[in-house]
């Protein structure tokens, strides 16, 4: 990952290979931000002027290059969209800041060094900038940054090496520890985007579960793995009848961080199907290609796991990742076949490919057995959630209203997009089997809400849950923008870090 670094040096002075600058969009035409006055004193104060005559207006997502004058170091101006102005005495929202210097790194991507003249008015508008910054900056590369070939195609490609945040006053303890956190923040998110775009060859759930158990080493956290005989043994049914027509078996791994300290326990369970295909029940040509993303929300809850660790949040995070490959086989599950569920309650699966809700259905039945107090599901579980909210928001169910509320805002908070959901009761009906409890497929219209019903029925009497449905924002097949790359992005990781640091507050939600 790029480093970073809080520079006492003004955007004039610092030897980099280019200084970015914020723009926003004015009544009058564009209009420089704070944080590049010296830039623009350069341009004898009319900075503004020379963008908007090549074109530049300010809005989001915008970047306009143009070369130095004699004034200042570096040898490039790099001027970024900031949006709209914000009305006299108030400041940009943390948001615009963190797309903004996503923009800028993935515009600077060959750049070894640049520096950051962005509005960081507070702590958080620095962390905001660090984190877009880093994450924009995030190029996945096979086999590791290190291993690329050192040429000049593969320097040209190369993201940003080293950023420097100026302005963010170094020396004050709330700027370091934004900035710290924001490093921690980025570095999971990106090692979770390597997860979910490593070929499915090469992510099965054997070497996921190994990469858990190497976090764990690291990081002093405490990791189970229960391979196939133990899951066979231990009756998680879901898991194996997902599982058993791959060549790959299946694995449930536990990821558990403590504090001596903590007061609250949180529970995460991610689905892990690192390939999809959809079973017997297969999917149709051109739904199969991107399928190794299935696994994104088990990355999604690693990822949240380790940066609470690294983050020595006061609260117990215990993280669940359901791992299985779904695939045709003549020893797979078959539509019309009844699979028993950890704890007891039996499936009628009508349909192989709606598999994650049958893995998370055990990992949530398991996690309830510890009692936390709160437990999140993330899983890119439902098209129909997608068909609902589109490819940038992910939904949110939940049994307590208040939670759901809460995990809304957090979401908001951090600059995911989420939107609450509901779980109406006259759905379950359409679950009901004359051969099993209940059916893992239901009526067609609501699809999305019938899967969070449907794991509503394994968690523990009494807990708080909530299940995310990132279908949409997981991963990303257009064109990059802001922050956010081509392929997975580390959707919820930002929404169950800040989760758990509310809790460690003492506000569960």
């Amino acid at each position: 990952m790029s480093a970073l670094t809080l520079s006492t040096s003004s955007a004039a002075t610092l030897r980099a290979d280019a200084i970015v600058v914020g723009v926003a969009k004015g009544p009058k035409g564009p209009v420089v931000a704070p944080g590049a006055e010296a830039v623009d004193k350069a341009f004898d104060g009319k900075l503004a002027g020379v963008l908007e005559t090549l074109g530049a207006t300010g809005a989001e997502g915008e970047s306009t290059k143009l070369p130095a004058p004699s004034g200042l170091k570096a040898p490039v101006v790099l001027a970024v969209g900031l949006g709209d102005a914000p009305a006299k005495d108030d400041s940009f929202g943390y948001e615009a800041l963190r797309r903004a210097a996503g923009t800028a790194a993935r515009a600077l991507t060959g750049t070894k060094k640049a520096g950051f003249a962005l509005p960081v008015e507070d702590a958080e508008a620095a962390s905001a900038v660090a984190e877009g910054a880093l994450l924009g900056a995030y190029s996945y590369r096979p086999g590791g940054n290190g291993s690329a070939k050192k040429d000049d195609k593969a320097a040209k490609s190369a993201p940003l090496a080293e950023i420097a945040l100026l302005g963010a006053k170094p020396r004050d303890k709330a700027f370091k520890a934004a900035a710290d956190r924001a490093v921690t923040v980025a570095d999971e998110i990106n090692k979770a985007r390597d997860l979910v775009n490593m070929p499915p060859n090469d992510l099965d759930p054997k070497t996921f579960a190994a990469a858990a158990q190497t976090a764990g080493k690291e990081f002093g956290l405490k990791v189970e793995v229960l391979d196939e005989k133990a899951l066979l043994k231990g009756g998680f049914g879901g898991i194996m009848g997902v599982g058993r027509g791959s060549d790959a078996p299946p694995r449930l791994v536990r990821i558990a961080y403590t504090h001596a300290k903590a007061e609250k326990t949180l529970a995460f369970v991610g689905k892990g199907i690192t390939y999809d295909s959809g079973g017997i029940s297969l999917k149709p040509a051109g739904h199969n290609e991107t399928m190794k993303c299935d696994m994104a929300g088990a990355a999604a809850v690693f990822a949240a796991v380790v940066a609470a660790a690294r983050l020595g949040l006061k609260v117990n995070v215990t993280g669940w990742l359901a791992l299985a490959e779904n695939m045709p086989s003549g020893s797979a599950t078959r539509p019309g076949d009844v699979l028993k569920m950890y704890g007891g309650k039996t499936v009628e699966v009508l349909n192989t490919d709606a598999e994650g809700r049958l893995v998370l259905g055990d990992a949530l039945a398991r996690a309830s057995e510890e009692n936390p107090d709160a437990i999140v599901d993330v899983a890119t579980l439902t098209g129909a959630m997608v068909l609902a909210l589109g490819n940038r928001t992910f939904g949110i169910m939940a049994n307590d209203d208040a939670f759901r509320t809460s995990l809304y805002e957090i979401a908001e908070e951090v600059g995911e997009q989420a939107w609450p959901m509901p779980l109406p009761a006259e759905l379950r009906k359409a679950m009901d089997s004359p051969v099993a409890d209940f059916a893992n497929m239901g009526e067609r219209m609501g699809g999305g809400l019938l899967a969070g019903i449907f794991l509503k029925e394994f968690v523990g009497e009494g807990i708080t849950w909530a299940h995310l449905d990132i279908a949409g924002p997981a991963y990303h097949e257009s064109a990059p923008f802001g922050y956010t790359p081509k392929g997975g992005t580390g959707s919820a990781i930002r929404t169950l870090v800040r989760l758990a640091e509310h809790t460690a507050a003492g506000d569960l939600g």
